[in-house]
């Protein structure tokens, strides 16, 4: 790796960068990749043919964040210490574009006396006020122009949503005024929303702008990789990941979102393109999976291998996908399932079974792209028996159709699976159905007479289960304890002993104090502003070789003291619907981290664009489960591959951020299953994540860190995950609902839940569970009934962090 410094950076660009030190290091192949990433996710949504500008024609650029550009979202997820940053003016004078210097002249002068709004935590400004401009200056530049490019912005952060006000959702009164002005003016107008979140984009129809692009947060390379698509040197590769409305009241969440103790999920699986596809098509801007680039492409030809394949056996689909442009180009291809005419379960009219990027087709010519898809994801999920299969996978009986093409509406038929029989994909067991306390009513289909699909209700299951009796049922098994028979973590990494021996040989107080991390954020067992440690946090552990394992903030960045390399944000990421582009630069910042002292980032975030206002939608991936669970198995397997660890979060239903620690989100089992969890098992069975964190929020009434059937019985025994399980970030305190017995991390860990981070009861903590031990204090060695917490479940909660302790670099170092 040969390290670059950010002098040759930031010359011409406007960045932060300063002079150059050591500190400012960093790998460029991964920036190089950052900037390509960046590009491939950019979106472009309208083009009249106005882009890519023509290097000879003078463009005049409007809006401050040509200069205050955002680079990624603010919070945990972007508050990196990044080497350099980029912004959108600088680039384009850097790939000598004929910026109007005029114009730019008074844009640097005003942007230098405004200093953007104070960063403060949970109180992010979510716009930079804009400089107002007259009609004599905008006349001005247009007769030195005829093409003008404005660039719009809006940040968004954690522990904040967006709101419905101008500055917000909306353009402001100056916004809306400087693009009147301008499409007025100028012959051609470019709009770029630098945005973290989907915003109302409903006056690009209105005022008729030329081309619209959306640049999501692209970290430091994210002005030039704008800049690189604007000149055409790379593709506007980006197809939205999420649908955007003509109106926010037309979001199946809208009524929905928001609450402040809790938010009943009454669209349950009609999420985002499910919900418009099937009932309101006409109230879609721009559909979901859209995204143009400068050429254009016809698809043909698409046929299926087998139109009744085994149970066991991959769905493949072929298609024909052809060069109809002017240049050369790829393109993404999607595939999607319909739903059987008669299904007894309501289904929406398309879901997302495969996809996959073409290569780059030349000019007339045509590529056959291949794409193939488990025979299982043609299963639904039915938590009620519509089918006379409860809480199983089934895949219903009849024709399923399969639809081809380059977004959810621009398709072509592939022909249809045909099902002759039902068939009970997997059997499970009724676990976490809403509480009978607080039942709702959720969204199904209603055909009407004229045959259109209509917006039914129907009430949701609720549970039925005996939890106590289901937990009690499941104690883990005790390990024998043998005392210290000399067994070294080393040993055990080495291969020359069983972890189950080594912690065989750990007394009561080894097994609890493995429960919790090291108290506070940056502890001082690791690289200093690390996030926390967990693992061989005391003297007796660490003489036994056990290694504190060194946790970092992601997922744009490193979050250390040290400087590191911003990358672009998650939605950014999977609009590249590229997984090998996403490994390959997870593989990278896995060496990063390497090199930083970081065990295990804090990332990928998984959670469901379920609303456009969440303030944390940037770190997050999608409105679509699958896009989401492939996006974050691409980027889990980058950065283990490395010898480092992933951490996917939050697990789950962590959709808003408003009073985030005490909302209570109410999903019936079916939405669970087939959206809030889907992705994160994807993600676990194919790349093997190995830690996962827990959300503030509860799901179905108890919180994330205390659900028994979201960690135990879904994610360990559904699922088969081995891994450790750590909490977000403090945790709420309570009594145990079952068992009077325990409270607060006892609790934590009969759930299943291993490690509390960072430790503390609070951001100021000195000891873990403020002056007590619930851990220690809910153990009985002497109870058999299971009131108390049981030897074997200190012992399993020790095997889930051990086993992740032995993957880290210092555990492998001391066993060779």
């Amino acid at each position: 790796m040969t390290a670059n410094t950010t002098s040759e950076v930031a010359q011409n660009l406007n960045t932060s960068a300063t002079a150059p030190d050591a500190d400012r290091s960093y790998d460029p192949r991964l920036a190089e990749l950052a900037r390509r990433a960046a590009a491939e996710g950019t979106v472009l949504l309208t083009n009249d043919g106005v882009l890519p500008l023509s290097p000879a024609e003078p463009v005049a650029v409007f809006g401050r964040v040509q200069i205050d550009w955002f680079a990624v979202g603010y919070g945990s997820g972007g508050d990196v210490n990044a080497v350099y940053t980029t912004n959108l003016l600088g680039s384009l004078v850097q790939q000598g574009v004929s910026v109007d210097a005029e114009l730019a002249s008074v844009y640097r002068h005003w942007c230098a006396a405004q200093e953007p709004p104070v960063e403060e935590w949970g109180n992010w400004p979510r716009f930079y006020p804009e400089m107002e401009v007259d009609a004599e200056l905008v006349a001005a530049a247009a007769s030195r122009a005829r093409t003008a490019v404005v660039v719009i912005g809006r940040a968004a952060g954690e522990d904040r949503e967006n709101v419905l006000e101008p500055g917000g959702y909306y353009l402001t009164e100056v916004e809306r005024t400087l693009l009147e002005q301008v499409t007025d003016h100028f012959e051609s107008t470019v709009v770029i929303v630098n945005s973290g979140n989907v915003m109302d984009l409903s006056w690009a129809e209105e005022l008729g702008v030329s081309a619209l692009l959306l640049a999501w947060p692209g970290g430091m390379e994210g002005g030039r990789a704008v800049a690189d698509v604007l000149t055409g040197v790379t593709e506007p590769g980006g197809h939205l990941t999420d649908t955007i409305a003509r109106a926010y009241a037309d979001y199946p969440s809208a009524v929905n979102f928001g609450g402040k103790d809790f938010n009943n999920y009454a669209e349950d699986v009609f999420v985002g393109y499910r919900y418009f596809e099937t009932f309101a098509p006409d109230k879609v801007l721009f559909p979901f999976g859209h995204g143009l680039g400068y050429t254009s492409f016809a698809l043909s030809g698409a046929r299926l291998d087998d139109a009744a394949p085994a149970s066991d056996a991959d769905v493949t689909v072929h298609v024909q996908v052809s060069n109809t442009g002017p240049r050369p180009g790829s393109t993404v291809i999607q595939v999607y399932r319909g739903a059987p005419a008669d299904a007894a379960l309501p289904h929406p009219a398309r879901e997302l079974v495969a996809f996959a990027r073409s290569g780059v087709v030349a000019p007339g010519e045509s590529q056959e792209v291949t794409v193939s898809f488990p025979w299982g994801r043609l299963a639904s999920f039915d938590d009620s028996g519509s089918t006379g299969h409860a809480h199983a996978w089934v895949v219903e009986a009849g024709a399923y159709p399969l639809y081809v093409g380059t977004s959810v509406r621009q398709t072509i038929d592939a022909g249809a699976v045909v099902v002759e029989n039902t068939e009970v994909v997997e059997q499970l067991q009724e676990a976490l159905a809403p509480s009978p306390d607080h039942p709702f009513d959720r969204m199904t289909t209603n055909r009407g007479g004229d045959g259109r699909t209509r917006v039914g209700w129907e009430r949701v299951p609720t549970a039925t289960t005996d939890l106590r009796a289901r937990i009690l049922s499941g104690l883990p098994e005790v390990i024998e304890p043998t005392g210290d028979v000399g067994i070294r973590f080393s040993d055990v990494v080495a291969g020359r002993a069983t972890m189950e021996a080594f912690v065989a040989q750990l007394g009561v107080e080894d097994l609890a104090q493995l429960a919790y991390g090291d108290v506070e954020m940056n502890s001082p067992l690791g690289a200093p502003g690390n996030a926390g440690a967990f693992g061989g946090l005391t003297e007796r552990l660490r003489a036994l070789g056990v290694p504190p394992v060194i946790t970092t903030d992601g997922p744009s960045g490193i979050r250390v003291s040290a400087y590191a390399s911003l990358l672009p944000c998650g939605t950014a990421l999977a609009s590249t619907w590229d997984e090998s582009l996403l490994e390959e630069l997870a593989a990278l910042h896995g060496q990063e981290m390497l090199r930083k002292g970081s065990d295990v980032l804090l990332a990928p975030g998984m959670n469901i664009h379920r609303d456009p206002l969440c303030g944390r939608n940037f770190e997050y991936y999608s409105e679509d489960p699958l896009l989401t669970g492939l996006a974050a198995a691409a980027v889990v397997r980058g950065i283990q591959a490395q010898g480092v660890s992933a951490c996917p979060k939050h697990f789950a239903c962590n959709n808003q951020e408003t009073n985030r620690i005490y909302n209570d989100s109410r999903v019936s089992a079916r939405a669970l299953r087939e959206i809030y969890l889907r992705g994160f098992r994807i993600c676990v069975q194919e790349a093997d994540p190995h830690n996962i964190m827990t959300s503030y929020n509860k799901v179905n009434d108890q919180w994330a860190h205390y659900n028994y059937d979201l960690v135990t019985t879904i994610l360990r025994g559904e699922w088969g995950y081995r891994g450790n399980v750590m909490t977000d970030w403090w945790m709420r305190y309570a009594p145990d609902p079952l068992f009077p017995q325990l409270k607060d991390s006892a609790t934590r860990v009969r759930a299943g839940v291993d490690v509390l981070m960072p430790g503390g009861e609070t951001w100021s903590s000195t000891r873990a569970d403020g002056h007590d031990d619930a851990v220690l204090d809910g153990y009985s060695p002497d109870d058999t009934s299971g009131e108390h917490l049981t030897l074997g479940e200190l012992q399993q909660t020790a095997l889930h962090v051990l086993r992740m302790a032995a993957t880290t670099p210092a555990a492998r170092a001391a066993a060779e």
